[in-house]
């Protein structure tokens, strides 16, 4: 079995920068209570036209240019997002056009903010098993179209920013590259944590929908039972990551997370009995950006020198599903 590397790596985020102090212009809310209650001081919002695509297309551009790949070396788009510009088809789809590349197989994953992990796993078994030898994954997201933007919604609104996120996978001639991926799921809980419609059941047809109805267009988050599940699933899924490749946590240079909540990232090291630097946080400046969370925040722990050549980082995911994961990867 072959084994893949990441390359390449690229993000792009919105222009429009939304400070806390931003928000009470808007929301009965304040900068104390949002930094109290998730660490976060500003996002980037989409405006106007913008969409997912527009954040994708030039993360991959940056990605591949890092890679050294053209648009006819890359074999296969995954994507992460539960954000695309259209309900069908994916942001792949458009990624495929609009970057040149050949017809070669391109597809959406939709697991939320496990999505970036989970798409490169897939793409990580196609490299193994030979059937591609590059890739290109991405996770983006322009979410912020659908949240509620007043007082009424300001428990989802002041959490969430856009972005996106790209790597290049190539075959590793080296002992460089992903040593192994763990992906879960526990559907029973989805409901803690989801958007109803759009959809095919029940009353969630657009057609069918009153003004009364519409929050089922909108997300929704039981924020006391996600941070419960969070704090477990992902110290379960790191320990997952090194007993499979025989490591310990002296042997991880950094641990990068899912960037959902500042307090979350705090409990986990805590409750590992890890030094908290030991967790790479970003969400002070991007918010929670889903599936563009784990490769914007690769990207800034790249650039200020956090992971080097040679270090084994892992990669730890959780959000809606629920869905968890975890990646180990030598770079």
């Amino acid at each position: 079995m072959k084994k893949s590397k990441i390359t390449g790596i690229g993000f792009h985020v919105p222009k429009q920068l939304v400070t806390n102090q931003d928000l009470t212009s808007i929301m009965d809310t304040s900068d104390e209570w949002i930094r109290t209650r998730s660490g976060i001081e500003q996002r980037r919002w989409v405006q106007g036209d913008e969409a997912a695509s527009d954040l994708a297309i030039p993360a991959s551009i940056k990605a591949m240019e890092m890679a050294g790949v053209n648009p006819e070396d890359i074999d296969v788009v995954v994507v992460g997002t539960i954000s695309g510009d259209y309900f069908f088809p994916g942001v792949s789809a458009q990624l495929q056009a609009e970057l040149g590349l050949r017809n070669i197989a391109a597809f959406d994953i939709k697991a939320a903010c496990s999505a970036f992990v989970y798409s490169l796993s897939i793409a990580d078994q196609f490299i193994q098993t030979g059937q591609y030898t590059t890739a290109l994954v991405v996770g983006a997201e322009a979410q912020t179209k659908f949240i509620n933007k007043s007082t009424e919604g300001r428990d989802i609104a002041v959490l969430f920013g856009d972005g996106a996120g790209a790597a290049v996978l190539q075959v590793s001639n080296d002992e460089s590259g992903i040593l192994s991926t763990h992906l879960h799921c526990q559907g029973k809980d989805l409901k803690n944590l989801w958007m109803e419609g759009p959809g095919s059941s029940g009353d969630n047809q657009i057609n069918t929908v009153t003004i009364e109805q519409a929050k089922r267009f909108e997300p929704y988050m039981n924020g006391r039972e996600v941070f419960k599940n969070a704090v477990v699933r992902f110290p379960e899924v790191i320990h997952e990551a090194l007993e499979k490749n025989n490591l310990s946590m002296d042997d991880i240079s950094l641990i990068i997370p899912h960037q959902a909540n500042l307090r979350i990232i705090q409990s986990v090291a805590k409750r590992m009995g890890v030094e908290q630097d030991k967790f790479y946080a970003n969400i002070q400046r991007y918010g929670n950006t889903t599936a563009a969370s784990i490769p914007i925040a690769l990207c800034e722990a790249v650039e200020e020198e956090k992971v080097k050549e040679g270090d084994t980082i892992i990669l730890a995911a959780f959000g809606a599903g629920y869905t968890w994961a975890s990646a180990a990867i030598r770079w």
